[in-house]
């Protein structure tokens, strides 16, 4: 499937070519996850309506409305740049227009990644390579301390992460890599050009 039958499906606007900046050298240029990707992801992995799925780097939103529209999950955006924040706020309000929903399940916040209070009820969490290890290490550790504070199983999802990722979670940190999901059609011979599922069952690591 093409980009143009989601963005109708969804009534929203999430494609082309993306010429907004971030002026901090930590936070990398805004990049939308292939729908194809979407697509193989929603397949071989369990989403439900009682997730709670944060997107750090949301930008215009379309991760999220795509799991709320096929999953009826609870998505959370988090978007620092403001242009973005406000896309993905005009995409909800076209989203919602074509697709009526009883309880508000879809939510974005315009802030840094780092500050995001990490709710009680948020658990799984999605990466597409969107700031420096620097930054990824403060939000890790506050998932893990939210975690240990409000014990319960918690996934991340990582779509292409740097290697730098990689290594802080397998060394650092308590999650276990515990999926690996094969793009069939790889861009390149890269191992990173995947989804990573690391996850923290709060049962085994008491």
């Amino acid at each position: 499937m093409d980009e143009q039958y989601y963005e109708k499906i969804l009534n929203i606007k999430t494609s082309g070519e993306q010429k907004i900046f971030n002026e901090s050298p930590h936070y990398n240029r805004y990049e939308p996850t292939e729908y194809s990707v979407l697509e193989i992801l929603s397949k071989q992995y369990k989403l439900t309506e009682e997730d709670n799925i944060v997107d750090f780097g949301c930008g215009k939103g379309r991760l999220n409305f795509y799991i709320n529209h096929f999953f009826n999950s609870t998505v959370t955006g988090i978007e620092m740049n403001t242009f973005f924040y406000k896309q993905a706020i005009d995409n909800k309000k076209n989203y919602l227009k074509k697709h009526k929903k009883k309880i508000n399940k879809i939510h974005f916040v315009n802030t840094f990644a780092e500050e995001y209070y990490i709710n009680p009820s948020d658990n799984k969490f999605y990466f597409f390579n969107p700031f420096s290890i620097q930054i990824f290490t403060k939000v890790i550790g506050n998932i893990v301390n939210s975690i240990e504070g409000y014990e319960r199983t918690a996934d991340l999802i990582l779509y292409y992460p740097s290697y730098e990722y990689i290594y802080f979670l397998e060394s650092r940190t308590p999650f276990i890599l515990w999926n690996e999901i094969k793009l069939p059609f790889l861009y390149d011979n890269d191992p990173r050009h995947n989804l990573f599922v690391y996850r923290l069952d709060y049962k085994t690591h008491a």
